[in-house]
């Protein structure tokens, strides 16, 4: 793999990142009670996750440049691990025994899928 395709490689997984947090805001601002509807839907948590959803559309656009269409949901697979760190840091979130098998079970499949 050339440096160049590294870089595109880094983008995608950056951009499932950044999916991954819109994802943790969006739960977020699903636990607060709103006193309306407009509210739950016109807050600055669910805006700012539609604008890092889109952002990360438009860098995994971008990132397809350099990566083949095979190995995308392979890097996508990885937003789970994301999400469960994320879900720890920000929410407070406890990752049981399940989720740390899953992990490693997904970890795994990457690996596999991607050096074998």
């Amino acid at each position: 793999m050339t440096n160049n395709e590294w870089i595109y490689y880094a983008l995608y997984l950056f951009s499932v990142l950044v999916a991954s947090l819109s994802q943790v805001i969006l739960k977020k601002s699903a636990m607060i009670h709103y006193e309306s509807r407009i509210r739950e839907y016109l807050n600055p948590y669910v805006i700012g996750a539609y604008f890092f959803f889109f952002g990360s559309s438009l860098l995994t656009t971008f990132a397809y440049r350099g990566v083949p269409l095979t190995m995308g949901p392979v890097l996508e697979s990885t937003g789970y691990i994301y999400v469960g760190i994320l879900g720890m840091l920000i929410l407070k979130e406890k990752l049981s025994r399940r989720k740390i098998i899953g992990n490693v079970l997904i970890v795994g499949g990457i690996f596999v899928y991607a050096f074998i």
